[in-house]
């Protein structure tokens, strides 16, 4: 491994670095200022090789800068804006903003160094902050992967929870670390905090990341990591043990996403923000246990019981009037004087006696029915009628339609299988970026999910296309397209697998050639069609302010041309060097009224004083598909 920057380096004549502020499994990340954006403090994330390995090749720098683009679709206050990729020295760098403040592990730290935890209100508010940065990019097709107390930051401006450090990057430099060394790569995600079907085999969903929320939540209730709340043995969380006073719903939420199971977990963050939200509005009807009741007596319930019969003096009768009456001894000493009346009187009473004591054991020794413990169960308080009592079921599908979103990177030639499950109402779609020509094989494995393929536009590709168990055939576009799975109707899951595979156009059959002749003379041949001219994909770069370079990547093939322009000023140096490419790229640097530049054809790197200024052109072109990363520099 390369050694640490040291503070006061320039990148890229742009990020002075100030100082290290971590360093992981993956790289470390910078303190850094960008002299473009007025000394602006930003984080530099520098990913390594594994050990053993000096750089990454030039495919897998390429690869890195294509999957990090789509974070740049990100835009949501409580997620730091990825500003920038480069390379620079033979290492990977990631520029996003820098966030001030605490992660939630040092703040849990300092609770446990004054002897308490995050208590229910507090952790039931940071889940209903978190749930929608979830939802954001979720939405977007993005799997966070490494949600853990150290990658939440507690923002210092609003004390809001931001979350950092994607692991779809870090999934990427894993692919780029097994590509260059053959072995076995580094799993991404926190052991304890990502479920099992991410660190066995890597696959992740969004219910994955619901996962890691709730167990964040648990250390956070609890103080104590996974390790100690989680039983291996069983595949069950014991967490409730060390947090007993955790409301019935909170812990149901929490239980549900713990599942070890991902199709028993919530399947989307709608789902898991409802069941939330009900649990914040309902109160338990459930007798707590012998030990709950034990660790906290104000949790028991209070039975009203009658109290054993206890013979008194019979001096008073009660009698129904307007008011009290109080008849005394002296008022009846006619009869009590009497000794007979006295027997009869004293046998009556013996006798009513025995029978209410018979009747009180009795009532004691029978079972009371109001002190079984019921199923635990959530109860709404009724707000719109007062007789109304929802119980809503925790496993419960909602109606309305979910719609989920992954980009997909296919390697020409290579199948790709996917697996997943999908319930009555959810729609997945598999993006993917496709060339005009390529060939397209897809096909399901199963017949309760069907497919349609769409093209950039949004419409199905041909009438073959929409809602079929496979299709196979050529690209029509070039741009973005879809596959997208939808259930068949009726059923309430289905489980599907996905086979995909994207191919470059067969090379037409050569014609046969004309049969000999015993003509003294070929006739003459027949004209042919002019080659078509070759697609420009134009775009304009400008240098940022401070700087004298900046860099592009991209792909390009036959009959498909990438035009960048240039503006620059009569006596500056203009320079383009492609430093990565996976084929045969060439470049051409043409004057601004489209001449090409005197040694300036077909050449990887070119570099000369400009004669006169105005917009030059830079084409990147190659005779067979091929990725490339263009570094252009402008200087005085």
């Amino acid at each position: 491994m390369q050694p640490p920057i040291l503070a006061g380096t320039v990148l890229q004549s742009r990020y002075r670095v100030l100082q290290i502020l971590g360093q992981g499994g993956f790289g470390r990340t910078y303190l850094a200022e960008d002299l473009g954006r007025f000394n602006e403090r930003c984080a530099l994330k520098e990913f390594v090789p594994l050990q053993g390995a000096d750089h990454f090749s030039g495919k897998a720098t390429e690869l890195f800068q294509r999957e990090a683009n789509i974070l740049y679709q990100i835009q949501h206050p409580q997620i730091p804006q990825f500003r920038a990729t480069f390379e620079q020295d033979q290492r990977l760098f990631l520029v996003q903003d820098y966030v001030e403040g605490t992660n939630y592990r040092d703040l849990l730290n300092q609770r446990l160094g004054q002897g308490t935890t995050f208590n229910e209100a507090e952790v039931r508010q940071f889940l209903q902050q978190m749930l929608p940065v979830l939802a954001h990019i979720h939405a977007k097709g993005i799997i966070h992967r490494d949600i853990s107390p150290d990658n939440i930051i507690r923002r210092q401006a609003d004390g809001l929870p931001v979350l950092i450090d994607f692991g779809v990057v870090k999934e990427v430099v894993t692919r780029l670390q097994r590509d260059t060394l053959t072995q076995q790569a580094t799993t991404v995600g926190k052991l304890g905090y990502a479920p099992s079907e991410q660190m066995q085999s890597g696959r992740a969903y969004p219910s994955s990341d619901l996962y890691s929320l709730a167990v964040t939540a648990v250390v956070l209730l609890t103080g104590r990591e996974p390790q100690e709340l989680f039983d291996d043995v069983n595949l069950t969380w014991h967490w409730q043990r060390f947090f007993p006073s955790a409301s019935l719903g909170l812990a149901q939420v929490l239980n549900k996403a713990l599942s070890y199971r991902p199709g028993d977990r919530y399947q989307s963050v709608s789902e898991m923000a409802q069941a939330l939200g009900v649990a914040g509005r309902s109160t338990a009807t459930v007798a707590p246990t012998a030990a709950a009741a034990a660790a906290n007596p104000s949790q028991m319930k209070t039975v009203p019981v009658g109290r054993a019969y206890q013979p008194t003096r019979p001096v008073t009768t009660p009698v129904a009037r307007t008011g009290p009456v109080t008849r005394t001894v002296e008022e009846e000493s006619s009869i009590w004087e009497n000794p007979w009346a006295v027997t009869v009187i004293g046998l009556g009473l013996a006798l009513l006696a025995g029978l209410a004591g018979w009747t009180v054991v009795r009532l004691l020794n029978r079972e009371p029915a109001v002190v079984t413990s019921p199923t635990p169960e959530i109860t709404i308080n009724p707000t719109q009628s007062p007789t109304a009592t929802t119980t809503p079921t925790p496993t419960a599908t909602p109606t309305q339609p979910v719609e989920y979103s992954q980009q997909l990177s296919l390697n020409l030639g290579e199948e790709s299988t996917l697996r997943g499950s999908l319930r009555a109402n959810e729609t997945v779609n598999y993006q993917f970026q496709g060339t005009q020509g390529q060939r397209l094989s897809a096909s399901m494995d199963g017949e309760g999910v069907l497919m349609t393929i769409l093209a950039p536009n949004g419409e199905p590709v041909d009438a073959q296309a929409q809602r079929v168990l496979g299709w196979q055939g050529e690209l029509p576009f070039t741009g973005q397209h879809v596959i997208r799975l939808s259930p068949v109707q009726g059923l309430s899951q289905s489980n599907y697998a996905l086979s995909v595979t994207l191919e470059e156009p067969a090379a037409p059959e050569p014609e046969p050639g004309p049969e000999p002749t015993t003509e003294p003379t070929a006739p003459a041949p027949e004209p042919t069609a002019p080659a078509p001219e070759p697609e420009v994909l134009e775009q304009r770069v400008q240098i940022p302010g401070g700087a004298t370079s900046t860099q592009v990547s991209g792909s390009v093939g036959p009959g498909r041309i990438r035009r960048y322009v240039v503006n620059a000023q009569q006596g500056q140096v203009l320079s383009a060097e492609a430093p990565n490419v996976s084929g045969p790229v060439r470049l051409d640097v043409r004057f601004p009224g489209g001449e090409l530049v005197p040694g300036a054809s077909g050449v990887l790197a070119w570099q000369g004083q400009l004669p006169v200024g105005g917009d030059f052109l830079i084409d990147v072109q190659s005779a067979s598909q091929a990725n490339f990363t263009l570094r252009i520099g402008v200087t005085n």
